[in-house]
């Protein structure tokens, strides 16, 4: 935590860009990224990340005298992060309105928060679903392996 000079504290991480994805080799102290680079680290197409610019999931990316576009390891970041709201089940449509809330800046954070809190919730049911499928999965395993186990004695 660091304060400002209005007396306010501050976090000093960013949550939305301190997770990283799979950078692999990729030298991410690098200023500038291509648009290669930035597919190859997140798995994403070139034409899928135009397209998140484009629908405004990323901000518009800086571009080179030669209109290509400039990444940043911020912007990798934070286009892991929109990875990971994927992953977890939140429609393009709300990952638009969150991204509309975060480059609004922190005056936003309580509606942030609880799109967060929603989606965690949501997350939350999902996995207690799955462990119940999970456990009838285990059941069958169990009763199958029981069944060989027989089929193995009765043949001895």
């Amino acid at each position: 935590m660091f304060s400002s000079s209005e007396g306010k504290v501050k976090l000093g991480l960013d949550l939305e860009r301190t997770l990283r994805c799979k950078l692999g080799a990729m030298d991410i102290q690098k200023d500038k990224l291509t648009i290669q680079e930035v597919a190859q680290a997140t798995g994403l197409t070139p034409h899928t990340l135009r397209y998140y610019e484009r629908i405004g999931l990323i901000h518009p990316i800086n571009r080179e005298q030669n209109t290509r576009r400039c990444y940043t390891a911020d912007d990798v970041g934070w286009i892991d992060f929109l990875l990971k709201l994927r992953a977890t089940g939140m429609s393009i449509k709300d990952m638009r309105r969150y991204a509309e809330l975060q480059r609004q800046g922190d005056r936003t954070l309580p509606e942030r928060v609880e799109m967060l809190k929603a989606l965690r919730d949501e997350v939350e049911a999902h996995i207690e679903e799955l462990n119940e499928h999970l456990k009838l999965v285990y059941y069958k395993i169990d009763y199958y392996q029981k069944v060989i186990e027989e089929q193995v004695l009765e043949k001895a």
